[in-house]
């Protein structure tokens, strides 16, 4: 076995006998020990024995999930101090699909602090680094899926997006990432940030291994109330090198248009739109004005989605505690010591857009134009 195979490839192996699923799962186990140090993409590697499984989509392959993701009988502390000792009960749905189709967690991947970062760097655990550049940021939230899979520590790995959080990584690490259509994907056992936008995406190496992860975990979940009524689709069945025909592809006018993109960046996008457009698709031009005000909607709903999720990690409940002479004396105290910087910044702001004073001018405001 190589490294920096792919799931397709390992599978091939697995299923004609030429490699064992305990063999593969050895393979990468021994690889994330030698080399997890140095790029701290791991908080924690599980030392059980675990056997991988000989049939379903992912028979044998193993994987990382994001610290968000909760894994039964391990920590989740979505990368914070406050939940340093938390043990999970229960596992995700996202765990369930992929443990059903024989996938293998070898165990949870850093992460920015409830998810709220762009670069790895905002994690209790210390920063993530690219297996490219170590001197160079993984991008985030999911910098540790994303680094883990770069280096060839295992085949895929789950990561989470809000807004970006899956798909920056995957560019600043050379692979594919997917923010799924909303709903598409449970969340039940997904520790919130914004739950409005929250999905869980795969982290691999190439589109085909991207579809089939998301293939096994497609379906309705009754657990999410927000999880779309729609029986698991096969997403690898139409990857056959061509596209459909008369297909359409809109490009955005103004994200071409917006300012400080890089020039690398645009470039390869348009080199991108004109591979498609040889392939026979038809390139759509379409305006989206209100565009201009994405990231202000999204800077103020996710922080009022954030300070409200939040606001259940008390000391009361689960999670570390610091004892206080009083309720509120307790609250603040463990708040103050389990949140880095960077969360008591979010929760800040979304208390501000939140409040009494001035809910109608941005919250309200942010909801409409969304």
């Amino acid at each position: 076995m190589k490294p920096f195979m792919s799931i397709k490839e390992l599978s091939h192996l697995v299923a004609t006998k030429q490699v064992s699923p305990q063999e593969v799962i050895s393979f990468y186990k021994d690889r994330l020990n030698k080399h997890n140090s140095s790029l701290n993409c791991s908080i924690e590697l599980f030392d059980n024995d675990t056997v991988g499984a000989t049939e379903g989509l992912l028979a044998g392959i193993p994987y990382l999930a994001k610290d968000n993701i909760s894994q039964k009988g391990h920590i989740t502390s979505a990368g914070s101090n406050i939940l340093r000792n938390y043990h999970t009960p229960y596992d995700a749905t996202v765990i369930t699909q992929l443990t059903k189709h024989g996938a293998v967690s070898l165990g949870r991947a850093n992460m920015d602090e409830f998810a709220m970062g762009s670069s790895g760097e905002f994690s209790a655990y210390g920063p993530t680094r690219n297996p490219w550049n170590v001197q160079k940021t993984p991008g985030g939230s999911s910098s540790g899926s994303a680094a883990a899979v770069a280096a060839g520590l295992v085949p895929f790995a789950l990561g989470s997006e809000t807004g970006g959080s899956v798909r920056q990584p995957a560019s600043f690490c050379s692979l594919v990432g997917l923010y799924p259509t909303y709903g598409l994907h449970s969340r039940f056992g997904v520790l919130p940030f914004a739950s409005s936008t929250d999905q869980v995406g795969p982290l691999t190496k190439t589109v085909y291994d991207n579809a089939l992860v998301a293939t096994a975990l497609s379906g309705h979940d009754s657990h999410d109330s927000t999880s779309i009524q729609r029986a698991p689709v096969d997403y690898t069945a139409q990857l056959n090198g061509s596209l459909p025909k008369g297909l359409k592809i809109g490009v955005l006018k103004e994200a071409l248009e917006a300012e400080g993109m890089d020039p690398e960046v645009r470039a390869a996008f348009e080199r991108t739109i004109e591979q498609l457009r040889s392939l026979g698709a038809t390139i759509v031009p379409v305006s989206v004005p209100s565009m201009a005000h994405g990231i202000a909607v999204y800077f103020i709903i996710s922080r009022a989605e954030a300070a409200s999720n939040l606001s259940r990690f008390d000391g009361s409940l689960y999670g570390s505690r610091v004892d206080g002479k009083a309720l509120e004396d307790m609250y603040t105290k463990t708040r103050q010591a389990g949140f880095g910087a960077e969360v008591k910044r979010r929760i800040l702001t979304g208390n501000y857009v939140l409040a009494s004073g001035h809910k109608d001018a941005y919250y309200k405001k942010a909801l409409q134009v969304r």
